[in-house]
């Protein structure tokens, strides 16, 4: 049984800023090298007028793990990320490189006159008997944090550009 993913990240912008922001690839280069931690690379990038696809490769260091991960993977975490979006809202998918674990789910744009959120819906799930509960929990709380840096860095990023 998975562990859910819920948040809603708020911008002061409009969604179309927004999306304008997610078609730009400085955007995405800018957002790696910011928030995306040591030796993080954005490995593709493919905008086409109704689709927009991302697959960025990040590590996650032992030490700034909790022990329920490093028990099972001493050395740290490779994370390889894909999200794709159309108009409406995209998808996200991540997989942890040599652990049976990853985690997938929605986004769903929605705005008002003068702000936008991207409401993200989700589970994270590992293949590990005993540990896997505690490493979905890990990993959900690790999330939520990288989901709300990435929200306020896309929302100066906007105001910014």
């Amino acid at each position: 049984m998975a562990t859910s993913l819920a948040y809603t990240a708020t911008y002061s912008h409009s969604a179309d800023a927004l999306r304008a922001a997610l078609a730009d690839e400085q955007y995405w280069k800018d957002r790696i090298a910011e928030v995306g931690g040591a030796d993080a690379q954005l490995v593709e990038f493919d905008a086409a007028e109704d689709r927009l696809h991302v697959r960025m490769v990040q590590t996650i260091p032992a030490a700034e793990l909790p022990s329920a991960i490093t028990a099972v993977r001493p050395e740290g975490l490779v994370i390889t990320r894909s999200e794709t979006y159309t108009r409406e809202g995209g998808s996200f998918e991540a997989r942890v490189e040599g652990v049976p674990a990853q985690v997938s789910g929605t986004v769903r744009l929605t705005e008002s006159d003068t702000a936008a959120e991207a409401v993200v819906a989700g589970a994270a799930e590992v293949g590990i008997p005993l540990f896997g509960k505690k490493i979905e929990a890990a990993i959900v709380t690790r999330l939520l944090d990288m989901l709300a840096t990435e929200a306020e860095f896309t929302d100066t990023w906007i105001t910014d550009h």
